[in-house]
């Protein structure tokens, strides 16, 4: 098949992003411009994201972004083959912002318009980046979303675990909120730490040694909360005693999922697990995860930072992907504040960022 390229646009949360991409199925792409404006400034005063906001900024920023999307990538719209936007899941006024934006220009430009789920762009950007070959594990650990999942396909997925209360992205930016830390709080957890103690706090590792690959960390922001409120807690250790723990919850739970990828897929000689999300930028997350790889003989696939989190690059390759199987979408596609990958998920990712505050 011809490669195509193709505008994606992402605003599901506080990112206002526009990207286009070139190429074809399975990859690797290549990334012809990816432009993000973060709202961060904006939301650290409320120490999270407040929906309102963001949905102001995407409607002040995004016609801008796109056009310098298209003109960094030395094309022009009429050039294009198809324009994606996330239709979900996220903060729903965001994603209407996107995805009406799109629905205004495949219709003025004739070109077709595809809605992409923001969690199949996540998982889709390993193809993008490496190329990888279906099917792959994937981790997604975001703000709004811990999951692991078999991607065995496009619009194929099967569910592993999931949270079942908080995201991991979400309960470092939290714990980080008790601690005094500015927003987000997720990256200053980790520059914390690397001069702490882990071994100074004894919290808990929820779910670790359980069967099944659900995760759980309320509990583990509860005990950080009851260490700042009953001491006057060496910030550093208590870093380091929760992002150690984080890495034992992740590498127990994925370690689950690989015993049920491999009963899964027992054909597969080479096996891949690929780590998405905003979490997936953490070092010490990624030392774990390649502990657990080299020990379970799996090869494992980080995209780049910028990469992991979110971004229009991501958006603009699943649309191409759908796009070139003939998986189009009518002007009445609806935006989805809740769109889970596989539909056995039955609503269980509470963590998803449809609330009216979430980090």
């Amino acid at each position: 098949m011809r490669d195509w390229t193709v505008l994606g646009i992402e605003t599901s949360c506080d990112e206002t992003a526009a990207a286009v991409v070139r190429g074809s199925a399975p990859g690797p792409g290549v990334i012809l411009s990816n432009i993000i404006f973060s709202q961060l400034e904006a939301h650290r005063p409320f120490g999270g994201v407040v929906p309102e906001i963001a949905a102001r900024a995407h409607v002040e920023r995004l016609d801008e972004i796109i056009e310098t999307a298209i003109g960094e990538a030395g094309t022009e719209i009429a050039s294009l083959d198809a324009i994606a936007a996330t239709a979900g899941p996220g903060l729903i006024g965001g994603v209407m912002v996107g995805l009406t934006t799109a629905k205004a220009l495949a219709l003025a430009t004739g070109k077709p318009l595809i809605a992409v789920n923001h969690l199949e762009a996540h998982a889709l950007t390993a193809r993008l980046t490496r190329g990888v070959a279906f099917p792959f594990l994937l981790l997604l650990i975001s703000g709004g979303h811990c999951q692991l999942l078999a991607v065995e396909g496009i619009g194929a997925f099967r569910l592993y675990g999931t949270t079942i209360d908080d995201a991991v992205g979400e309960a470092f930016d939290k714990v980080a909120k008790l601690m005094g830390l500015p927003y987000p709080g997720g990256p200053r957890i980790e520059e914390l730490a690397r001069n702490g103690r882990a071994s100074r706090y004894a919290l808990p590792k929820p779910m670790a040694g359980r069967s099944g690959a659900d995760f759980s960390f309320s509990g583990l922001k509860t005990a950080a909360r009851q260490i700042v409120r009953s001491e006057h807690p060496n910030r550093a250790a208590l870093a380091a005693s929760f992002q150690e723990a984080v890495v034992t919850c992740l590498v127990d739970r994925t370690s689950n999922a690989i015993a049920a990828f491999r009963a899964d897929h027992a054909d597969l000689d080479n096996l891949t697990l690929v780590v998405a999300g905003g979490v997936a930028a953490n070092l010490a997350v990624r030392e774990g995860l390649t502990r657990l790889c080299a020990r379970e003989d799996l090869r494992l696939i980080v995209p780049p930072p910028r990469l992991c989190t979110d971004n229009a690059a991501m958006v603009a390759w699943a649309g191409l992907e759908r796009g070139q199987l003939g998986l189009l979408d009518s002007a009445g596609v609806a935006p989805r504040a809740r769109w889970p990958l596989d539909a056995r998920d039955g609503g269980r990712n509470p963590a998803a960022p449809n609330s009216s505050l979430t980090s």
